[in-house]
């Protein structure tokens, strides 16, 4: 497997954990802050998954 295609099932990871983390937030409903700390963590790793892997797929395709 390459790089290229590693850094594409990462990516696609990551988006999946962002769009589950971002679910869970508009679907819950108001609750204490400690049942919403997983779901902004999934939000906040998910998305900043997304941006180091286009970083990497872009940093890959200019090579």
């Amino acid at each position: 497997m390459n790089k290229k295609t590693r850094a594409i099932i990462g990516l696609i990871g990551s988006l999946i954990i962002c769009f589950f983390g971002v679910y869970r937030l508009v679907v819950e409903v108001p609750s204490p802050v400690n049942s919403l700390i997983i779901p902004i963590v999934f939000a906040t790793a998910g998305f900043i998954g997304c941006i180091g892997n286009l970083v990497n797929i872009k940093k890959l395709s200019n090579s």
